[in-house]
């Protein structure tokens, strides 16, 4: 298999719901790279891949999360120069990323700062299940039938990023990254008329996970991964 960069999505977190496709690109990898906070620190990627396969080898790359620009493109350029030698070795890489590595994800952003330093590099992705597709399957939702819309916003800034969407009474909104004002996006759906519907996903294929109705858990803030899932307004 000829040199290259591939971003693997393993999933929300339950290392059943990892993909064949995403199995086999890291089981026949030459070098597989996990995104973690710090070296002796195992992240939720690497837990997924290594409850499906525990036999694969995997090196960890630091990567600056909090809002500190420079900190960030110091960490990419680290990650992305330890990538580029393995490739220069002619070693195939996979780099793990919860959900999907092209959205949301840090991949693109290392693929960027490799190609910066090896324009030939060829990069690829394997997709990977989201966290909303796995909270509306075992809450029963349905998010989107017939001519109905599906939208995925952020809230890493705040719960007012959903206030636009949530006036499309036709549209499926997935809120992402912001659990920390789960309590501020409650109370948008309680006035847009959408929280009786609404569902919610936490720490997804860990043993402390919640799955269930916001309204179940929206007292309090919730994990910087948590997932809102709020289907479309719908006649009875």
């Amino acid at each position: 298999m000829p040199s290259g960069l591939v971003g693997v999505g393993v999933g929300p977190g339950a290392p059943d719901l990892l993909t064949v496709r995403a199995l086999t690109a890291c089981r026949t990898a030459d070098r597989v790279f996990s995104p973690t906070m710090a070296m002796d620190v195992e992240g939720r990627a690497e837990s997924v891949l290594r409850g499906a396969d525990p036999g694969v080898e995997i090196e960890r790359l630091v990567f600056a999360i909090r809002r500190d620009e420079q900190a960030r493109a110091e960490a990419h350029a680290k990650a992305a120069a330890r990538v580029a030698s393995c490739l220069d070795d002619g070693e195939r890489v996979a780099f793990i990323t919860l959900g999907d590595p092209n959205i949301y994800s840090t991949f693109h952003h290392l693929a960027a700062a490799v190609r910066h330093r090896r324009p030939e590099t060829e990069v690829t992705t394997v997709p990977g299940i989201m966290a909303f597709q796995d909270v509306v399957a075992r809450t029963g939702t349905i998010a989107t039938d017939g001519l109905e819309r599906l939208v995925i916003v952020s809230a890493v800034d705040g719960a007012d990023a959903i206030i636009a969407p949530l006036q499309d009474a036709g549209a499926a909104i997935v809120i992402y990254k912001g659990g920390r004002h789960l309590p501020e996006i409650r109370q948008h759906l309680e006035r847009a008329g959408r929280l009786e519907d609404a569902v919610f996903g936490e720490m997804i294929g860990l043993p402390e996970e919640r799955v269930g109705a916001v309204t179940d858990f929206a007292d309090q803030p919730a994990a910087y991964l948590a997932t809102v899932m709020v289907p479309p307004k719908r006649s009875a």
